[in-house]
Protein backbone atom coordinates (compact mmCIF):
# COMPACT_ATOMS: atom_id res chain seq x y z
CA UNK A 1 0.00 0.00 0.00
CA UNK A 2 1.44 2.96 -1.14
CA UNK A 3 1.74 6.21 1.62
CA UNK A 4 -1.10 8.67 0.64
CA UNK A 5 -1.56 13.30 0.59
CA UNK A 6 -5.36 14.72 0.56
CA UNK A 7 -4.65 17.32 1.80
CA UNK A 8 -3.31 20.63 0.23
CA UNK A 9 -1.52 21.88 3.49
CA UNK A 10 0.86 18.51 3.68
CA UNK A 11 4.67 19.57 3.53
CA UNK A 12 5.60 17.60 1.01
CA UNK A 13 2.90 19.04 -1.32
CA UNK A 14 4.16 22.17 -0.50
CA UNK A 15 7.39 21.47 -1.88
CA UNK A 16 6.48 20.20 -5.27
CA UNK A 17 4.42 23.68 -5.18
CA UNK A 18 8.48 25.39 -4.33
CA UNK A 19 9.96 23.35 -6.72
CA UNK A 20 7.61 23.87 -9.74
CA UNK A 21 7.63 27.52 -9.56
CA UNK A 22 11.22 28.81 -8.14
CA UNK A 23 14.49 27.59 -9.99
CA UNK A 24 16.06 28.68 -6.45
CA UNK A 25 14.31 25.64 -4.68
CA UNK A 26 15.44 23.14 -7.74
CA UNK A 27 18.92 24.18 -7.30
CA UNK A 28 19.39 24.32 -3.88
CA UNK A 29 18.05 20.47 -3.66
CA UNK A 30 19.20 19.36 -6.72
CA UNK A 31 16.28 17.88 -8.20
CA UNK A 32 13.50 19.01 -11.05
CA UNK A 33 10.00 17.99 -11.50
CA UNK A 34 8.35 16.04 -14.77
CA UNK A 35 4.87 15.50 -15.59
CA UNK A 36 3.38 13.10 -17.93
CA UNK A 37 4.01 9.04 -18.69
CA UNK A 38 6.16 10.36 -21.95
CA UNK A 39 8.43 12.95 -20.41
CA UNK A 40 9.16 10.66 -17.58
CA UNK A 41 10.11 7.53 -19.64
CA UNK A 42 12.45 10.25 -21.49
CA UNK A 43 13.84 10.99 -18.24
CA UNK A 44 14.97 7.29 -17.19
CA UNK A 45 16.37 6.66 -21.02
CA UNK A 46 18.54 9.85 -20.63
CA UNK A 47 19.93 8.10 -17.58
CA UNK A 48 18.29 10.42 -15.11
CA UNK A 49 17.54 9.54 -11.33
CA UNK A 50 13.77 9.23 -10.36
CA UNK A 51 13.44 10.02 -6.74
CA UNK A 52 10.32 10.20 -6.36
CA UNK A 53 6.86 9.58 -8.03
CA UNK A 54 3.47 11.00 -7.27
CA UNK A 55 0.25 9.51 -9.07
CA UNK A 56 -3.36 9.78 -8.72
CA UNK A 57 -4.89 6.59 -8.78
CA UNK A 58 -8.40 8.36 -11.24
CA UNK A 59 -5.90 9.78 -13.50
CA UNK A 60 -3.37 7.70 -14.18
CA UNK A 61 -4.03 5.67 -17.32
CA UNK A 62 -0.90 4.45 -17.93
CA UNK A 63 1.00 0.74 -17.72
CA UNK A 64 1.18 -0.69 -14.63
CA UNK A 65 3.28 1.16 -11.95
CA UNK A 66 5.57 -1.37 -11.33
CA UNK A 67 6.31 -2.25 -14.36
CA UNK A 68 7.14 1.43 -15.02
CA UNK A 69 10.00 1.08 -12.24
CA UNK A 70 11.23 -2.00 -13.18
CA UNK A 71 12.43 0.18 -16.06
CA UNK A 72 14.68 2.45 -13.48
CA UNK A 73 18.19 2.17 -12.14
CA UNK A 74 16.92 2.88 -8.66
CA UNK A 75 13.51 2.48 -7.07
CA UNK A 76 11.41 5.73 -6.05
CA UNK A 77 9.36 6.26 -3.63
CA UNK A 78 5.72 6.68 -4.61
CA UNK A 79 2.97 8.40 -3.02
CA UNK A 80 -0.65 8.22 -4.46
CA UNK A 81 -2.62 11.81 -4.31
CA UNK A 82 -6.24 13.11 -4.20
CA UNK A 83 -7.91 14.03 -7.74
CA UNK A 84 -7.78 17.80 -5.70
CA UNK A 85 -4.33 17.51 -5.08
CA UNK A 86 -3.13 16.47 -8.21
CA UNK A 87 -5.08 18.74 -10.01
CA UNK A 88 -3.72 21.89 -8.03
CA UNK A 89 0.24 20.24 -8.62
CA UNK A 90 0.00 19.69 -12.05
CA UNK A 91 1.86 22.41 -13.89
CA UNK A 92 -0.57 21.07 -17.28
CA UNK A 93 -3.91 20.28 -17.87
CA UNK A 94 -3.06 16.82 -19.52
CA UNK A 95 -0.47 14.75 -17.33
CA UNK A 96 -2.12 11.46 -17.30
CA UNK A 97 -1.95 11.40 -13.49
CA UNK A 98 1.91 10.95 -13.05
CA UNK A 99 4.66 13.35 -11.24
CA UNK A 100 7.81 12.36 -10.43
CA UNK A 101 10.98 14.62 -8.61
CA UNK A 102 14.09 13.82 -10.50
CA UNK A 103 17.46 14.36 -9.49
CA UNK A 104 19.26 17.29 -11.72
CA UNK A 105 22.47 16.60 -13.77
CA UNK A 106 25.72 18.56 -13.51
CA UNK A 107 25.13 20.39 -17.01
CA UNK A 108 29.11 21.98 -17.04
CA UNK A 109 30.90 21.24 -20.26
CA UNK A 110 33.75 19.43 -18.78
CA UNK A 111 30.76 16.78 -17.90
CA UNK A 112 30.18 16.41 -21.90
CA UNK A 113 30.71 13.69 -23.73
CA UNK A 114 31.44 13.66 -27.12
CA UNK A 115 32.61 11.30 -30.31
CA UNK A 116 35.79 12.16 -31.49
CA UNK A 117 35.15 13.39 -34.98
CA UNK A 118 32.70 15.10 -37.44
CA UNK A 119 30.81 16.99 -35.12
CA UNK A 120 27.62 18.89 -35.41
CA UNK A 121 26.72 21.33 -32.56
CA UNK A 122 23.87 23.96 -31.99
CA UNK A 123 24.39 26.69 -29.89
CA UNK A 124 22.37 29.52 -28.47
CA UNK A 125 23.37 32.43 -26.67
CA UNK A 126 20.77 33.69 -23.76
CA UNK A 127 17.96 32.74 -24.97
CA UNK A 128 15.28 33.56 -22.46
CA UNK A 129 11.98 32.66 -23.34
CA UNK A 130 11.37 28.80 -22.25
CA UNK A 131 9.18 27.78 -25.46
CA UNK A 132 11.77 28.88 -27.48
CA UNK A 133 14.37 26.83 -25.77
CA UNK A 134 11.96 23.82 -25.63
CA UNK A 135 11.32 24.63 -29.70
CA UNK A 136 15.05 24.41 -29.86
CA UNK A 137 15.59 21.74 -28.39
CA UNK A 138 12.89 19.58 -30.29
CA UNK A 139 14.48 20.44 -33.11
CA UNK A 140 18.19 19.71 -32.04
CA UNK A 141 16.62 16.01 -31.37
CA UNK A 142 14.76 15.93 -34.92
CA UNK A 143 18.28 16.66 -36.54
CA UNK A 144 20.03 14.69 -33.62
CA UNK A 145 23.08 16.80 -33.67
CA UNK A 146 26.24 15.40 -31.12
CA UNK A 147 24.99 18.09 -28.75
CA UNK A 148 23.09 21.40 -27.47
CA UNK A 149 25.12 24.03 -25.86
CA UNK A 150 23.82 27.09 -24.08
CA UNK A 151 25.60 30.18 -23.59
CA UNK A 152 25.04 32.49 -20.81
CA UNK A 153 22.06 31.32 -19.83
CA UNK A 154 18.94 33.05 -18.55
CA UNK A 155 16.92 30.27 -16.65
CA UNK A 156 17.68 26.87 -15.80
CA UNK A 157 17.72 23.51 -18.24
CA UNK A 158 15.17 22.30 -15.74
CA UNK A 159 12.90 24.91 -15.91
CA UNK A 160 9.07 23.25 -15.92
CA UNK A 161 8.36 25.26 -18.82
CA UNK A 162 11.29 23.70 -21.09
CA UNK A 163 10.40 20.78 -19.96
CA UNK A 164 6.93 21.05 -21.09
CA UNK A 165 7.60 22.70 -24.07
CA UNK A 166 10.54 20.52 -25.14
CA UNK A 167 8.00 17.52 -24.76
CA UNK A 168 11.30 15.69 -22.64
CA UNK A 169 13.47 17.01 -25.08
CA UNK A 170 15.63 18.00 -22.47
CA UNK A 171 16.31 14.40 -21.62
CA UNK A 172 17.08 13.20 -25.56
CA UNK A 173 19.71 15.73 -26.10
CA UNK A 174 23.46 15.79 -24.93
CA UNK A 175 23.25 19.49 -23.47
CA UNK A 176 25.94 21.72 -21.43
CA UNK A 177 25.71 25.61 -20.36
CA UNK A 178 28.94 27.91 -20.18
CA UNK A 179 29.80 31.39 -20.43
CA UNK A 180 30.28 32.72 -23.85
CA UNK A 181 33.89 32.32 -24.03
CA UNK A 182 34.20 29.24 -22.37
CA UNK A 183 32.25 27.79 -24.95
CA UNK A 184 34.03 28.94 -27.70
CA UNK A 185 37.54 28.09 -26.17
CA UNK A 186 35.87 24.20 -25.95
CA UNK A 187 35.09 24.81 -29.39
CA UNK A 188 38.42 25.65 -30.51
CA UNK A 189 40.03 23.19 -28.63
CA UNK A 190 37.91 20.48 -30.53
CA UNK A 191 38.97 21.70 -33.46
CA UNK A 192 35.11 23.03 -33.95
CA UNK A 193 34.64 24.87 -36.85
CA UNK A 194 31.92 28.40 -35.52
CA UNK A 195 29.44 29.55 -38.16
CA UNK A 196 27.71 32.44 -36.36
CA UNK A 197 24.26 33.52 -37.63
CA UNK A 198 24.70 37.28 -37.96
CA UNK A 199 24.25 40.30 -40.39
CA UNK A 200 27.23 41.35 -40.72
CA UNK A 201 30.21 40.46 -42.91
CA UNK A 202 28.06 37.17 -43.57
CA UNK A 203 27.91 34.47 -46.13
CA UNK A 204 24.89 32.48 -47.55
CA UNK A 205 24.22 29.52 -45.12
CA UNK A 206 23.70 27.18 -48.08
CA UNK A 207 27.31 28.38 -49.31
CA UNK A 208 29.18 26.66 -46.35
CA UNK A 209 30.54 22.71 -46.47
CA UNK A 210 28.93 21.66 -42.82
CA UNK A 211 30.57 18.35 -43.49
CA UNK A 212 33.66 18.88 -41.16
CA UNK A 213 33.31 19.62 -37.16
CA UNK A 214 30.58 22.66 -36.76
CA UNK A 215 29.04 24.27 -34.47
CA UNK A 216 26.08 26.64 -35.71
CA UNK A 217 25.36 29.55 -33.31
CA UNK A 218 22.53 31.75 -33.22
CA UNK A 219 21.33 34.06 -30.64
CA UNK A 220 18.27 36.08 -29.45
CA UNK A 221 16.01 37.50 -32.33
CA UNK A 222 15.92 41.11 -30.15
CA UNK A 223 19.95 41.49 -30.23
CA UNK A 224 21.29 38.72 -31.92
CA UNK A 225 25.28 37.42 -30.76
CA UNK A 226 27.40 39.54 -29.01
CA UNK A 227 30.39 40.79 -30.82
CA UNK A 228 32.97 37.75 -29.37
CA UNK A 229 30.96 35.02 -30.88
CA UNK A 230 31.30 37.61 -34.28
CA UNK A 231 35.24 37.99 -33.95
CA UNK A 232 35.95 34.20 -33.16
CA UNK A 233 33.80 33.34 -35.60
CA UNK A 234 34.73 30.89 -38.81
CA UNK A 235 32.47 32.52 -40.85
CA UNK A 236 29.05 34.56 -40.29
CA UNK A 237 26.49 32.88 -41.90
CA UNK A 238 22.73 34.88 -42.93
CA UNK A 239 19.47 32.87 -44.11
CA UNK A 240 18.42 35.58 -46.90
CA UNK A 241 15.15 36.79 -46.50
CA UNK A 242 12.98 38.32 -48.67
CA UNK A 243 10.34 39.86 -46.54
CA UNK A 244 10.97 43.51 -44.65
CA UNK A 245 11.82 42.46 -41.24
CA UNK A 246 15.56 41.00 -40.80
CA UNK A 247 15.39 38.46 -38.53
CA UNK A 248 13.29 35.47 -37.51
CA UNK A 249 12.17 33.18 -35.02
CA UNK A 250 15.54 31.24 -32.90
CA UNK A 251 14.29 27.77 -33.33
CA UNK A 252 13.01 28.44 -37.28
CA UNK A 253 16.88 30.13 -37.73
CA UNK A 254 18.08 27.05 -36.31
CA UNK A 255 16.26 24.39 -37.71
CA UNK A 256 17.14 26.05 -41.34
CA UNK A 257 20.74 26.42 -40.65
CA UNK A 258 21.21 22.68 -38.79
CA UNK A 259 18.62 20.44 -41.16
CA UNK A 260 21.10 22.12 -43.99
CA UNK A 261 24.25 20.71 -42.04
CA UNK A 262 22.56 17.57 -42.11
CA UNK A 263 21.74 17.51 -45.74
CA UNK A 264 25.33 17.75 -46.79
CA UNK A 265 26.23 14.96 -44.29
CA UNK A 266 23.50 12.90 -45.81
CA UNK A 267 20.15 12.57 -43.68
CA UNK A 268 17.83 13.73 -46.55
Amino acid sequence: MYKQISSLQNPVIKRLFQLQEKSRSRKKEGVFIVEGNREIGLAVKGNFEILEMYYCDELYEGEDLQQVIQKMKTSPEIIQLSTEVYNKIAYRGSTEGLVAVVRSKDLSLENLMLKDKNLLILVAEAPEKPGNIGALLRTADAANVDAVLIANPKTDMFNPNIIRSSVGCVFTNNIATGTTSEIIEFLKQKKVFIYAAALQASKNYHEIDYTPSSAIVVGTEAVGLSREWLENSTKNIIIPMQGEIDSMNLSVAAGILIFEARRQRGFM
